[in-house]
């Protein structure tokens, strides 16, 4: 069974950085470099929204409005891992982040759908103060 596990979260500070990991096991861990690979964020008394996704054959990237320019997605196939770098952090960034996985990976042209991924993450908090 694919795994993924989060780490990285916790307490950040506005305008400050927190880097996010997400590390795949099991069937995940198996040919890692051919999934796409996604972040969303729920935060509370919200629905869940897509963050950011990688692409597997070019690690092409794709970012929310808000994100773009704040948030840089990046693989490690050889690690089994990709990051998620959150900068300039706000508080309107406080969630419930998850990454996410499937195959085939999907195009990188739009805000990724929650449906399309099939593994997910238990999920880690990030909490933005002032």
């Amino acid at each position: 069974q694919g795994q993924l596990v989060e780490s990285g979260g916790g307490s950040g500070h506005t305008g400050g950085p927190l880097r996010l990991s997400c590390i795949a096991s099991g069937s995940t861990r198996v040919n890692f470099a051919y999934y796409g690979v996604a972040w969303f964020r729920q935060a509370p008394g919200k629905e869940r929204e897509g963050v950011a996704c990688i692409r597997s054959s070019d690690d092409s990237t794709y970012y929310g409005d808000s994100r773009q320019g704040r948030f840089t997605m990046t693989r490690d196939n050889a690690s089994n891992a990709v990051y998620l770098q959150m900068n300039s952090l706000g508080p309107e960034d406080t969630a419930r982040y998850s990454c996410a996985a499937t195959v085939p990976s999907p195009p990188v042209d739009g805000i990724p759908v929650t449906g399309l991924y099939d593994h997910w993450g238990q999920g880690i908090e990030v909490t933005v103060s002032s």
